[in-house]
This record gives C-alpha cells, structure tokens and sequence, in this order.
C-alpha cells in the first residue's frame, strides 16, 4: 500500500475548511494535516464540545480526504521560547495565551494549549498532534 500524500492547512489558514478541502483534494492529496487557527481547528471548542469535533473529520471526508494529524505550531512555540512582542502575533487564541505579556504565564498559557489540543484531537478521532516546542535561542 502506497503511503498517503497529506497537507497541512496552515499555510491557507485564512480560507474556510471547506475551501481548503476543496482545493487540496483538485491539488491530488490524499488527506490533511489541520492548523488549530483560522475556522480549521478552534482548539478551546473542540476539546470541549465532540459534536463540532467531529466536524473536523466530517468535512474533509465530504471531499474523499482523511485528517492524519492536527498542528497547534503557533502555540507550542511560545512553550519553550523567550517570549517578546512578536509572540503576540501569533496567538490565534484572541489573546487566551498572550494574556498580560509576562512570559512565564505565556509559556504556561502555551503549554495547557497544548494540552487542550491533545484533548481536541481526541474529540476529532485523531491519534496524532503536531507542534513546535519554540526555542531560547529563534530570535537569533
């Protein structure tokens, strides 16, 4: 059996989830790999509530393609890194995570994020959650 072709989402974030499927299935993949921003995954949601959870596989197979993984790349990367004002930018949260600014309660807000996005992907159906643990030294 030949491996399955997947894409992640977040590059086209700012599309509907049924665009991006749309698209990705003409583009010839077999599945995606969903961002938790944009209307892709609202991780707080899914974690909470399995009927829009499952949505996120719901729509995909409308299109003929499988959800492998969810990626929360934004949030994992304020856990481990030496937060600065850029890091306001990207949290997709509406600002859940960036709170006050204090580093150490973003690096925390970052990290039960990413808790909660284990949770969501529970919800959604699927096994694998992928991220980035952010880096002291990605300003230089």
């Amino acid at each position: 059996m030949a491996r399955p072709v997947t894409l992640f989402t977040g590059q086209w974030a700012d599309l509907k989830l049924e665009v991006m499927c749309e698209k990705a299935k003409a583009f010839g993949y077999d599945g995606i790999e969903l961002a938790c921003w944009g209307d892709h995954v609202d991780v707080e949601k899914a974690a909470k509530d399995v009927k829009y959870a499952r949505t996120r596989k719901e729509i995909p197979a409308e299109y003929g393609l499988k959800v492998f993984a969810i990626s929360n790349h934004l949030a994992g990367q304020m856990v481990c890194d030496e937060i600065d004002e850029r890091h306001k930018s990207i949290d997709t949260t509406g600002g859940r995570i960036w709170g006050d600014g204090s580093p150490e309660g973003v690096r925390k807000r970052a990290a039960e994020e990413m808790k909660l996005t284990a949770k969501a992907a529970k919800n959604i159906g699927v096994d694998v959650v992928n991220g980035f643990t952010g880096s002291s030294i990605w300003k230089y």
